[in-house]
């Protein structure tokens, strides 16, 4: 039997995720909680073989919680999913330790498919995004700037596209001021920008907001 334990701020979601998963044979989910506060209390006194995360999740932010469990849930299989931009954000969730990354747009049979395969250890992306990370089209060129960025650098321009001041973005990713103008100038070297407005203009070109 397959433990999940489902994290989403959106009840819709969860119900959703949740009857899928009982649908099939094999799953049990043990929980589903809102908040990363939630998240963690729940991890104190059990052990999912999943934990299926949304991206957005409110508190932390999703990568930052994930880095989290990967430190002190280090056993616990984390399979991220989300409506944002799987081409965005699927290489960085997985550069922090995801084993897969599942787009809310995705058919509802992968759920299945995805918990099943990231429950044994192995990696789960969908076969769109595959093709898309293995080919980097001429026509997608700032995806080919996205490639060099960190996913520490990646939650920085995020979070400064949705309006965060720098010592906003400190507080989020526990980072001081200092540090997050080091890495806003960092971000203008590798986008090839001198600007915020331009830097905000690649921040939407990725999707990012």
């Amino acid at each position: 039997m397959i433990k999940v334990l489902i994290a989403d701020n959106h009840p819709i979601i969860r119900m959703g995720v949740q009857h899928v998963l009982d649908s099939a044979s094999g799953f049990e989910v043990i929980d589903a909680v809102s908040t990363t506060a939630e998240l963690f209390e729940k991890l104190e006194n059990a052990t999912p073989d999943v934990v299926m995360l949304e991206m957005d999740i409110p508190e932390i932010n999703g990568i930052a919680t994930l880095r989290k469990m990967k430190k002190e849930y280090p056993d616990v299989k984390v399979l991220m999913y989300s409506g944002q931009s799987e081409d965005v954000y699927a290489l960085s969730t997985i550069r922090a330790g995801a084993f897969g990354y599942l787009s809310k747009a995705s058919d509802i049979d992968y759920i299945i498919t995805a918990v099943r395969k990231v429950s044994e250890g192995n990696m789960f992306i969908t076969n769109e995004l595959a093709q898309r990370l293995a080919f980097d089209e001429g026509t997608q060129k700032p995806r080919r700037f996205f490639r060099k960025l960190s996913t520490r650098e990646v939650e920085v321009l995020k979070l400064l596209a949705s309006g965060k001041r720098n010592k906003d973005v400190a507080q989020g990713l526990n980072l001081n001021e200092k540090t997050v103008s080091t890495y806003k100038a960092r971000l203008m070297k590798k986008l090839n920008v001198d600007n915020m407005v331009d830097l905000l203009q690649q921040a939407k070109a990725l999707e990012l907001y």
